[in-house]
């Protein structure tokens, strides 16, 4: 799911080569955080998160074969 959520963030921003993907396992789910410049954070997010919410129904998709949930968190750079 990592490298889904890779390609979709780079093809969306405009600074491609900071866009930085991690993934990490819970018990019960997966958590792919997205992390992007703050200049393309809108770019990722959309108006009313139309953009997000896309990327998330596209995992989600992508992952209905496996047993565990996959969260996709898009993490804000400057509020770590």
């Amino acid at each position: 799911m990592k490298e889904l959520v890779e390609v979709i963030a780079k093809s969306l921003v405009d600074k491609p080569d900071e866009v930085n993907v991690t993934e990490r396992e819970d018990a019960d789910a997966v958590v792919v955080e997205l992390r992007v410049a703050q200049s393309d954070m809108g770019k990722v997010i959309g108006k009313q998160g139309r953009i997000a919410k896309a990327i998330r129904t596209v995992v989600k998709a992508a992952s209905s074969g496996d047993d565990k949930k996959v969260i996709v968190d898009i993490v804000d750079v400057d509020k770590e």
